[in-house]
């Protein structure tokens, strides 16, 4: 999953390294004859690797472009990805990981450091506090966010507070 524009540029670096390696393994006709097998499995090992990571891409570009004042709609493979739902849902309503300490009362390194260990170190409290913060919901069998009004407003104030302090 891609959390930052950071890993997205190094997201895209390999999706040009995976398009490098398949021009070379197709140019390499030696290869095709002796192996074709190999050759034919290296070509699509590296095909779907790069389509895991376009995927991403696509999703991070998705998550980056929403309204903040919509809901969305989140999924996850399996529930071992819950965590992602709150990373989803904080970068699909624009708050930084700062923001999001400020309404945890929780230091922007602790929401980091969450977010980097995959809530693997957070209480349930702190986890069961970010999902009511970013207002993800399991509707119909649906995981949506939707920060609710009393959230948007704190969130206006925290930024107004930050702009006064900067």
């Amino acid at each position: 999953m891609i959390k930052d524009d950071k890993e997205l540029a190094y997201s895209k670096e390999w999706v040009r390294k995976f398009t490098e390696a398949n021009r070379k393994i197709k140019a390499n006709k030696e290869k095709r004859l002796t192996d074709p097998d190999g050759w034919q499995l290296s070509q699509e090992s590296n095909n779907a690797l790069q389509q895991k990571i376009l995927d991403e891409i696509t999703e991070y570009e998705a998550l980056v472009a929403h309204d903040p004042e919509k809901p969305i709609f989140l999924e996850i493979e399996n529930l071992d990805y819950l965590p992602d739902l709150l990373i989803k849902a904080r970068i699909a309503m624009k708050l930084t990981q700062r923001e999001l300490a400020v309404f945890c009362q929780r230091t922007e390194e602790k929401i980091k450091s969450f977010e980097d260990k995959k809530y693997h170190n957070a209480s349930f409290l702190d986890f069961a506090n970010a999902i009511d913060v970013l207002g993800i919901k399991l509707v119909n069998g649906k995981f949506i966010a939707e920060m609710d009004d009393f959230y948007k407003q704190r969130l206006i104030d925290i930024r107004r507070d930050s702009e006064l302090v900067a």
